[in-house]
């Protein structure tokens, strides 16, 4: 899946749907921030702390699926502590020299901002070690016997990192951040909550049955929701007077694919292909990828955690199996499970 790998001053969003007039839909403070409760309420105390002493926070590692809010943290964190806020991603730091240049740029207090942070190469990660630790970069330049090292003190700043892969974030890395949060997915109380803000925020007519039936199939991320009211927006304005009730979301979501559990396309499409092209598998990763034409860090990363959380797809060590939920979904009887072969004494 595609991530953003720019350098900007400002907070990158998520959906790059949103445009600047919708911008406000994207949290600023961790008051506005809906969710999270554990993660929030650890958050908020290492920041106040950090604001009392007049000092930059501890370094923070937000992990979870896309789409969570781990970019709205970051700009979030900057908000509370006033500071500024430089974002990148792992990809786009190809040299130590690339690093170099953000870092040297850095105010006090600063927060500098890493998306997929596990991609980082291993020569940029080795600067990254002590700038974290202590603040100084040693950058080599030439080569051979006239290569010479120069050291640079930094101001003192906040890393925040990003990350879908946590297993992929090297120990040295991760041990060197203060605090990590793991994101998980979000309630339909949460998502509705999410829903009925963005719409104010949109001027959107939206009646509390048709933010309910939006939450309920969001899938548990905030930005799938917000996608989903904007398609839901454009239907009703469309097809129906402008009010989004609940059949105008039942009629605009089934529409653009999204049916009543939240299964998009591509969601039903690894079910089929496991349930009917594989016969029930167990199928690899990457021969369920080919089978959906997607690739398979987006199958791994993006559609089976919700699969997973929903009870219709299992990892087994042999593969990927459909559980009887995702045959009856599919209205497809359930395979009756073959008898045991007779043990050795039977």
């Amino acid at each position: 899946m595609a991530r953003d790998e720019i350098l900007s001053s400002s907070p990158v969003d998520d959906d790059p749907e949103v445009d600047l007039i919708e911008d406000g839909i994207r949290p600023r403070s961790l008051d506005e921030f809906v969710g999270q409760a554990d993660m929030k309420d650890q958050l908020g105390i290492l920041l106040e702390a950090a604001r009392r002493r007049g000092q930059a926070a501890d370094h923070l590692l937000f992990a979870g699926p896309p789409g969570l809010g781990k970019t709205t943290l970051a700009g979030i964190v900057a908000n509370e502590m006033q500071a500024t806020a430089e974002i990148t991603s792992g990809p786009a730091l190809v040299k130590p020299g690339d690093l170099a240049a953000i870092l040297t740029r850095l105010d006090e207090g600063d927060v500098l901002f890493i998306d997929e942070i596990h991609r980082l190469p291993r020569s940029v990660e080795e600067v990254l070690y002590p700038a974290m630790e202590d603040f100084r970069i040693d950058i080599v330049i030439g080569t051979g016997p006239a290569a010479r090292s120069i050291g640079f003190d930094l101001s003192r700043f906040t890393l925040v990192g990003a990350t879908t892969r946590t297993g992929l974030v090297t120990k040295p890395l991760r041990d060197r951040f203060g605090q990590t949060h793991r994101l998980e997915f979000y309630s339909d109380d949460d998502l509705d909550l999410i829903v009925t803000r963005a719409a104010g925020v949109l001027g959107v007519t939206l009646e509390p049955d048709g933010s309910r039936e939006i939450a309920r199939r969001a899938r548990g991320t905030p930005r799938i929701a917000n996608r989903l009211l904007r398609r839901v927006r454009d239907y009703a304005e469309v097809r129906a007077d402008g009010v989004i009730d609940l059949q105008v979301a039942a009629d605009g979501l089934a529409l653009f694919g999204v049916d009543q559990r939240g299964l998009d396309k591509v969601d039903r499409a690894i079910l089929h292909a496991l349930c009917v092209q594989f016969g029930g598998g167990p199928v690899g990763l990457s021969t369920l990828a080919i089978a959906v034409s997607e690739p398979g860090e987006t199958v791994e990363d993006v559609y089976e955690p919700f699969l997973i959380q929903q009870g219709f797809l299992l990892r087994t060590p042999r593969g990927r199996v459909p559980t009887p939920a995702a045959w009856e979904h599919l209205d497809l009887p359930v395979p009756v499970a073959s008898e045991p072969a007779p043990g050795l004494f039977d």
